[in-house]
């Protein structure tokens, strides 16, 4: 394999294990929040944020540590007849299959830009660049801004993108019968 082929393989998979490392304690974070909610509530003083907030730290749990499970190999599959195929044939149908997935990672890529594009009032004025309108803000009592999550999202979309191509290229370099 070309040497900037590996290179970019092996900066994603780092990427990756550092931001899905970072995800699992996020877990923790969730934890505490709802944890907060629950004494809150036995306090006679219900806190309004806690139930937005744990769907936010949720929602980065999930899409952040999904590149890492993707590198990990953790995925849920149905494993009937893929199991039991040698490693070269199970890189042919992983290679053949991650060009749908690449296509619905990058419509869901461009849907997260668009959508955090809305959350930020970006608007394309007379000149080259946007210019910023109101922000977007959840409809609830708390009213959080929604840009975070919205970039998290983006970010998480743009790296399991990423990681799709670097288990394309592992792929390809296992029908070949290298490693990398």
């Amino acid at each position: 394999m070309p040497r900037f082929l590996v290179g970019f393989v092996r900066l994603v998979d780092r990427m990756n294990y550092g931001v899905g490392r970072f995800a699992m304690y996020l877990l923790f974070v969730l934890m505490a929040v709802l944890m907060w909610s629950s004494l809150s509530k036995l306090g006679g003083a219900p806190s309004p944020w806690t139930l937005e907030m744990a769907q936010f730290v949720m929602v980065a749990y999930y899409i952040l540590g999904g590149p890492y499970a993707m590198q990990m190999d953790a995925h849920v599959r149905m494993d009937l007849f893929y199991a039991k195929q040698s490693p070269v044939r199970r890189a042919w149908w992983d290679g053949f299959t991650v060009f749908a997935l690449l296509f619905y990672l990058g419509v869901m890529v461009w849907g997260a830009w668009d959508s955090l594009g809305y959350s930020l009032g970006l608007k394309w004025g007379d000149g080259l660049l946007p210019t910023i309108g109101r922000l977007e803000r959840s409809p609830t009592a708390w009213r959080p801004y929604l840009w975070p999550i919205k970039l998290i999202m983006l970010t998480g979309f743009v790296l399991m993108f990423l990681q799709a191509l670097a288990a394309f290229i592992k792929d390809i370099a296992t029908i070949r019968g290298e490693d990398i």
